[in-house]
């Protein structure tokens, strides 16, 4: 079973700096479980069959434009019954004055009722974007995150390999740490992942024989960044005598993270290869690719001209 994430209704009053119309006793204790927004048109006529309470509920110009022109009796069942139905909250937009009668019921009820200056679809898309990453399923993997050339390249391999001391190298050389020995991991959308630290160990890396080092005081705050697209899984092993290696990157391979498939090498480790310059080569080589020109494939292609084959579209 799928876990259900939260973020408390107070969380987004903050951010999104609501005014707060009807507070109710509970209100730090009301969580928002569900990404979704609604504007409750079709409940304000009257149809309930498939109102989601725990989706806000957005009340803007066209909404109240048509509460205007129905009876006031009318007008305040309306209201009344979208209280009734116990939505987590309700935000008026657009700095709309809020009806008395709606207020009065949620008092009665113990609904949120919030208001903003900002348009309708402003504030749903804002609110959509937001609550996609609070709510976003989520994991944690063992690994380092690190931005190299604009990339977000997640380093995996077995403890001790040397991902936290390429890390630091990485970082000697100008790019940016996300996250070092665990990094969280949120699906956001359909298409990206996003990593970032754990709060407590966040900005530090740990080396052997050295201990915890504070990568933000080290090396300013240009060293470290919160979050980051993971573009590429780099998957560090130990160099094993014999085994075939991808010598020319027609491979593609990918790891499943959250049910999305992301670009991933392996890369042997042994004592004289200088990983730093290996992955800086990797993140504009995987750039390279997501912009649409594969190194590979074009050379492949001119080995096969060579031979006096055309190769396929």
């Amino acid at each position: 079973m799928n876990e259900i994430y939260s973020i408390p209704l107070s969380r987004i009053v903050e951010d999104f700096r609501l005014e707060i119309v009807v507070k109710p006793d509970n209100f730090d204790e009301i969580q928002i479980t569900s990404p979704e927004v609604n504007r409750p048109g079709l409940a304000l006529a009257g149809f309930y069959e498939v109102f989601e309470t725990e989706r806000i509920q957005l009340i803007g110009y066209a909404e109240t434009q048509y509460l205007h022109s129905l009876e006031p009796s009318t007008k305040r069942v309306m209201l009344q019954k979208l209280v009734d139905a116990k939505p987590v909250a309700i935000i008026y937009t657009t700095n709309i004055e809020v009806d008395s009668a709606l207020i009065e019921r949620a008092q009665r009820d113990g609904v949120p009722v919030l208001r903003t200056g900002l348009k309708t679809s402003q504030i749903m898309a804002s609110l959509i974007s937001a609550l996609s990453n609070y709510l976003a399923p989520r994991i944690t993997r063992h690994g380092c995150l690190v931005e190299v050339y604009g990339e977000g390249i997640l380093l995996l391999g077995d403890s001790g390999i040397g991902k936290s001391e390429t890390t630091i190298e990485l970082i000697k050389r100008g790019h940016r740490l996300i996250a070092d020995d665990a990094v969280e991991i949120k699906r956001v959308s359909d298409k990206t992942l996003v990593g970032s630290a754990p709060d407590l160990i966040k900005h530090y890396v740990e080396l052997r024989g050295i201990g915890i080092v504070d990568v933000r005081r080290l090396f300013g705050m240009g060293a470290v960044k919160e979050t980051e697209k993971i573009n590429l899984v780099i998957q560090l092993e130990n160099w094993v005598e014999g085994k075939m290696y991808d010598r020319l990157g027609m491979d593609e391979e990918t790891i499943d993270i959250l049910g999305l498939e992301v670009p991933s090498i392996t890369i042997p480790v042994r004592p004289g290869r200088n990983l730093a310059i290996i992955l800086e080569v990797a993140a504009m080589n995987n750039r390279q690719k997501r912009m649409g020109y594969n190194t590979a494939e074009e050379f492949n292609n001119n080995l096969l001209r060579q031979m006096g084959v055309e190769p396929e579209a």
